[in-house]
């Protein structure tokens, strides 16, 4: 993971917008920003300039489908790990947890 700035935030948010292959675009309008600055806002996100307040950013984890952790994980394997837990079924994650309970 490298980024401009000291937070993972920009990072993460441009790996998930392309692994659901979307455009800044598309992504801003989907968590319900006005199609006119959309684009820029996300690009602002991305670049590191900015980082969006809490309630943007559980939209923006809804739609990528990450947890909202995700968006800070400097470690690229638990980052990972994150995305596969949080779209495990209910059992897969279940395993995990007693895995690492006992």
């Amino acid at each position: 993971m490298e980024s401009g700035n000291d937070s993972p935030f920009s990072t993460r948010l441009k790996e998930a917008r392309e692994r659901k292959s979307v455009s800044q675009k598309q992504l801003g309008i989907s968590i319900g920003l006005d199609p006119s600055v959309a684009s820029t806002r996300m690009n602002q996100y991305e670049k590191g300039r900015h980082e969006p307040g809490f309630s943007i950013l559980k939209k923006l984890a809804a739609y990528l489908e990450v947890p909202t952790a995700y968006f800070y994980c400097e470690d690229d394997q638990l980052a990972s790990l994150m995305v596969s837990y949080n779209n495990a079924s209910k059992e897969l994650r279940m395993q995990a947890r007693n895995l690492f309970d006992h």
